[in-house]
């Protein structure tokens, strides 16, 4: 792909900046670059490498989530002023 100044008014309107003239200059130039910098990462010996998102090994550190407590919805309705079919009941607040 080639880093034009088209390109680069392209990108302009999609990220909804404006750059001065000096500065899409500059940009077109730093787009080339970086894309001159993957087309060398390309050119590497990648055979036998696995894919790799980190660079260590990544595991999950949350537990298992387990239910510790049970159903103690008849407790927790005890202190409810009112309850109706297992649920609170509250004052209608909207008409």
């Amino acid at each position: 792909m080639e880093i034009n100044k088209d390109l680069v008014i392209y990108l302009e309107k999609l990220a909804r900046i404006e750059l001065s003239e000096s500065e899409k200059v500059k940009v077109e130039k730093e787009l080339s670059e970086v894309l001159g910098y993957i087309d060398m990462l390309s050119e590497l010996d990648t055979e036998g490498v696995e894919p790799a998102s980190h660079s260590f090994p990544v595991n999950n550190v949350f537990r298992e989530d387990v239910v510790t407590n049970g159903d103690s919805r008849a407790s927790v309705l005890s202190n409810a002023p009112h309850s109706k079919d297992g649920c609170f009941k509250v004052p209608k607040t909207v008409e």
